[in-house]
């Protein structure tokens, strides 16, 4: 007869069931907005236009950059808790605050004040998680988060900069 396979121990990290659920739930919503500021900024990467071609395609490609590389600390901060992390280009239009690129391209000063909004919300949906990561005194999570926002917050003055007459 084959031997039935043991399940995974239960999570015991010292925060409870309640708390990671509430964490987690919080976390999902910056992954959905992280992503879809992401693609926002590739896609305006590849279709800015005008005079400030040079220098706005390269400073996107850095943005999308970071923003590639911060979903996925993100997602494992989620699996650390002990929950599923979301993927889907469905679960992230349910979750996220930002709305989709637009479908025919802005222009280029459009772009800088779309995603220097974009950049806020992510910052004020990142900082929304504070009460519940500080309730269960979650570290690693409020870790996370002083480097998102710090990133996010940055990024927003530098947009912000361009758009100044």
């Amino acid at each position: 007869m084959a031997k039935k396979p043991a399940s995974a121990p239960t999570l015991n990290i010292g925060i409870s069931d309640k708390d990671r659920a509430a964490i987690t739930a919080g976390l999902s919503k910056l992954l959905a907005d992280t992503y879809t500021l992401y693609l926002t900024t590739h896609n305006f990467h590849w279709n800015v236009t005008g005079p400030m071609f040079n220098s706005l395609h390269a400073m996107f490609m850095g943005q999308y950059t970071e923003l590639w590389n911060a979903v996925d600390p993100i997602a494992e901060r989620i699996r650390s808790l002990g929950h599923v992390a979301p993927g889907s280009y469905a679960q992230f239009a349910k979750l996220s605050s930002l709305k989709d690129a637009p479908a025919t391209p802005p222009k280029a000063l459009e772009m800088v004040r779309i995603l220097q909004e974009g950049h806020e919300a992510v910052a004020r949906t990142a900082r929304s998680l504070f009460p519940a990561v500080e309730k269960a005194s979650d570290e690693p999570t409020a870790d996370l988060l002083t480097q998102r926002i710090t990133v996010h917050e940055q990024t927003a003055w530098m947009l912000r900069s361009l758009l100044d007459d």
